[in-house]
């Protein structure tokens, strides 16, 4: 089973992700995902074999933002790709059946089209203002993932959906009545001066309604 819980991993240097991965395992999360846009390549490489051994130490799945090859590499739990990266179908191909591919959507079309591609889970978004990406997406608010998650049930069509994208504790109740599975989230775990307890009050909540 999937955690509802994702932390997709901040720091501008090498020792900020570590840190901020490391703190985020310590007070509870489950599921890591490297996001680490300006390293260099051994710079992420390195990022990412510490992050992997640490996820291992805490029993976390370790997910890699984009990059299929050193997923394959270093022999991650899987990687997520973004709309304009490289296809989950090629993803697969290169990491075969047993790891996690996880995609980003903005739309019905979207979702639609990471399912036709056999993705294990969508990360839909944004929900609201973020500054954590650069170049976001349409905004969906609770009637975008509303209409998307509907038109989802009508087809039959069963699928992991994360919210992502600015998400705070009191957004919780109202995106899992809609019909999420879970939140992937990034700066309110990062700046957030209390991890352990505001992960205890995140998990709680999205475990509420199960």
């Amino acid at each position: 089973m999937y955690s509802k819980l994702q932390y997709i991993s901040q720091g501008e240097t090498a020792d900020e992700q570590i840190s901020n991965i490391h703190q985020a395992l310590d007070h509870g999360c489950l599921w890591i995902q490297l996001r680490f846009k300006n390293a260099s390549e051994k710079e992420l490489i390195a990022v990412a074999q510490k992050s992997k051994a640490l996820c291992e130490n805490y029993g976390s799945k370790f997910i890699i933002n984009d990059n299929i090859e050193l997923t394959k590499k270093i022999n991650a739990d899987g990687v997520h790709l973004g709309l304009t990266d490289e296809s989950p179908i090629v993803a697969r191909t290169i990491l075969g059946k047993e790891k996690i591919i996880g995609g980003t959507a903005n739309t019905i079309q979207d979702v639609l089209k990471r399912v036709e591609e056999k993705c294990d889970y969508v990360g839909l978004g944004p929900f609201r203002f973020t500054d954590t990406k650069k170049q976001l997406s349409p905004i969906l608010g609770i009637e975008g993932y509303r209409n998307i998650i509907t038109e989802l049930k009508s087809k039959n069509i069963h699928i992991p959906v994360y919210a992502i994208g600015g998400i705070v504790l009191d957004d919780i109740d109202e995106l899992m009545s809609e019909g999420v599975f879970g939140i992937a989230v990034s700066g309110i775990i990062t700046h957030h001066p209390d991890k352990k307890i505001l992960i205890e009050q995140l998990k709680n909540r999205l475990h509420a309604t199960t």
